[in-house]
This record gives structure tokens, sequence and C-alpha cells, in this order.
């Protein structure tokens, strides 16, 4: 019988050529995940931009695994014993809906070797963290260019995929269980552990409903701003000042709506989708049961809504009371660029040139990159008589990209007037 510590001892690898064998490997792994890390910055597109972690394992974990897979003393004696997990790669995203988008793009530009859901199979009662793992082969270009250390055939980096609160758990669970001898048998304190797992994964559920919502309502926003431009080109097209009120009948509306009983927020949404529709009445009274709601909004808050309800009397042709509304937005809030632009557009309508060219002055200063404003403070000044200001704002909107007919229009007709006068 052997004794214990002699022979026996002779089945493990030893230590010290294992550290010499992988700490010879570090440079070349370093070099594989940067170049792999660069790679994925140059792929990746999703809806916010992620941030990225990479780590070589250290030698005491793989060693630890190592001895775990009972390899032996000879096949350690001069080669490196792969792990899947010996270099790796963690892309961090903000919302739940770029992880498969993310996963999806790793498919599509590495050879993926295999895709792990790490605790998906956890019930509501246990802790831990969650994490997409994907394996991927070590690509021809991130491979280093000058090594003479073999690169073993089945060498892989894991790319892991999580978002910032499931990092965060991961980070803060490694240093309270992984890197300790203790894990937690108490169940109170297990209990504990879950329900902060559980509320880190509900704020990811909530964080991308609020992500969902406010891409519902940009899409609204930009759909209805678009139309407000819509209806200020057709006062270009038909070179008027003024357009005929829209009579149409309004609406049979109860006062208690099914909005009332919602959030802001929700009503924000109702309003606006109702714009669109061109239920104008319906959007106009939503707009002012938020306004006269208790206690009363913020101003950042009566800010958007007067503005939002300016453009909805705009469009029914009530000029004076789209003009108080935008004039109330600038006060709630003074760096609105978009509703002195608002307010711009209304007092050319009026013939209030001189008041136009002062509200697109200070829309500008707050945001001069705008090519429209410069459009529209160009017709402002063109009907004043001042050529050579109408000429220069003409030239930045189309500097700054607008190249559509009535900036050419508007172009060639100072560039003429100019030509005649001289």
């Amino acid at each position: 019988m052997l004794k214990y510590g002699m022979e026996q001892t002779n089945l493990y690898p030893k230590k010290q050529q294992i550290q010499e064998i992988y700490d010879s490997y570090r440079p070349i792994f370093a070099e594989i995940m940067g170049n792999i890390e660069t790679r994925l910055k140059l792929t990746i597109s999703l809806s916010s931009l992620p941030t990225y972690k990479s780590r070589i394992k250290s030698f005491k974990s793989y060693y630890r695994k190592v001895l775990r897979q009972k390899a032996s003393e000879a096949e350690t004696s001069k080669k490196l014993v792969t792990l899947t997990d010996m270099m790796g790669i963690r892309v961090i995203c903000a919302f739940l809906e770029d992880i498969q988008l993310a996963v999806d793009q790793i498919k599509h530009n590495f050879e993926v070797k295999e895709v792990e859901y790490k605790g998906s199979d956890q019930n509501f009662r246990e802790f831990g963290y969650e994490s997409i793992h994907v394996l991927v082969a070590i690509p021809s270009d991130c491979r280093p260019q000058n090594s003479n250390l073999p690169l073993p055939d089945n060498l892989v980096c894991e790319i892991q995929v999580r978002t910032i609160l499931q990092d965060a758990w991961a980070e803060v669970e490694h240093e309270l269980i992984y890197k300790t001898e203790f894990t937690p048998f108490d169940m109170p304190l297990r209990r504990k552990l879950a329900s902060m797992n559980a509320s880190l994964s509900l704020a990811d559920i909530i964080f991308q409903e609020i992500r969902d919502y406010q891409k519902k309502l940009q899409g609204e926003v930009s759909a209805r701003r678009e139309s407000f431009y819509e209806k200020v080109d057709e006062f270009t097209h038909q070179g008027e000042a003024k357009e005929k009120i829209n009579k149409e009948e309004p609406k049979n509306l109860s006062r208690v709506s099914p909005y009332v009983h919602g959030t802001i927020d929700d009503m924000i949404l109702a309003a606006i989708q109702a714009h669109n529709r061109g239920e104008l009445d319906v959007a106009l009274q939503i707009y002012s049961e938020i306004l006269q709601s208790e206690p009363t909004p913020p101003e950042p808050v009566l800010a958007v809504i007067r503005k939002h309800r300016g453009m909805a009397y705009f469009a029914k042709g009530l000029y004076d009371e789209a003009l108080e509304d935008f004039q109330e937005s600038v006060k709630n809030d003074s760096k609105g660029f978009r509703s002195y632009y608002y307010l711009g557009i209304v007092y050319s309508v009026l013939d209030r040139n001189e008041d136009a060219v002062e509200a697109f002055n200070r829309s500008l200063e707050l945001n001069e990159y705008q090519s429209h404003a410069h459009y529209r403070r160009a017709v402002a000044y063109f009907k004043m008589g001042d050529d050579s200001k109408a000429l220069a704002d003409v030239t930045a909107a189309e500097q700054l990209g607008l190249e559509d007919d009535d900036c050419k229009s508007l172009h060639e007709k100072i560039v003429k007037k100019m030509g005649m006068a001289m």
C-alpha cells in the first residue's frame, strides 16, 4: 500500500512549473484581449455606449481549476493547460434590451464555440448573478504577430455580456462569497442576499420600461415636430402671413377623461398621440388638464406642456393662443431653444418680423447649429429689407446642411435683389 504523501503526490502537477508556463503566456493573452476588445468596439452598436472590462485569470484561480480537472504532471510539463476562462472581456450594457443585441453582433463577427446563460436556472429564492458567457475562437487578425510560444488549437476568449446592475452584483457577490471561506448558510442572511438580487433585477426591468417609454414618446414627439414644420412650410409656399382658423366642430369631450387618473407621463404621451392623429381638441384638453393639476407641476414640466400645447394651438390656426403658450414656455425654461424657435415662427406668421428676429436670435444663442432657425431668420430679415443679414443667414443654413427648395429659392432671390441694387 502506498503511504499517503509519498508516491501519491507524484500524481499532481508541480505548481512552480505550471506557473512559469502560465506566466509566459500572460503578455500573449493581454495582446489577444486588446485586439478582441478593439474589434468589439468597432462592431458592436447598441442603444447606449457599452463599457468594457478585461482580465486575465489569476494564477491562483487558474491552478485551483487545473487541480480540479485532475491534470497530470505529464500533461502540464511542457505545455499550457487551457481553460475556457483564462481570458475574459466584459461587455457592460446600460439596458436589458442591449444584451441580446450585443450577443447577436458577437455571433456575427466572431466564430462562437459556446453560449452559456448563467443564472437563468435559478429560482427567486436563490442568489447569484445573471450573465451571458460567449466563448469565441481567437480570430487570425487578433493573434500575436511576434511570439515564439505556440497557441493551443482550442484556445478561446470568454466574452461576458451583462447590464451595469448585473455587473455590480457579480462584483459584490464575488467579494462576499467566492473570495472567502465563508458561504452563507444562515437562512436570514441568504434571504437578504436573495432580496438584494431580486431588487437589482427589478431595477433593471424598470430601467428598461422607462427606456421603452422614452422611445415611444420620442417617436411621437418627432412625428409631431415634423407635422409642425410641415404646417409652417405651408406659409412659405403660400406666401401668406395667416391662414383661416380651423372651423372644425370640437369633439364632445367629457371633463373627466380617461387620462386624468394616470401619471403626467401617461397624459403627455396620450396628448401627443392624439395630436399626431389630428385630434387637436383631445390633445388641447389633456395639455390643459396637466397645467391645471394639483400640485402645480414643476417649471421644467410646465415649459414642456406649454410648448406642446402651443404647437397644437398653432395647428388649429389659433396664433394668439400659441404665442402666449410659447412665451410662457420660455419663461419656465429660459434655455429652451426650441420654444424660442417656435415663438419666432408665430411672430413671423403674424408679420411681427422684428420680434421674430429677436426670438430666433435667442434660440441661436442657445444652439447655433440650427439650420432651420438660420433659414427662418433669413426670411424675417428679407421681409425687413436687410438683405446682407438675410444672405448671411441663408448661407449659414446651407452650410449646416439645409438643402430644401425653399432655402435655395430664397438664396437666389436675395442674390438677384442685391445684384439689381448694385
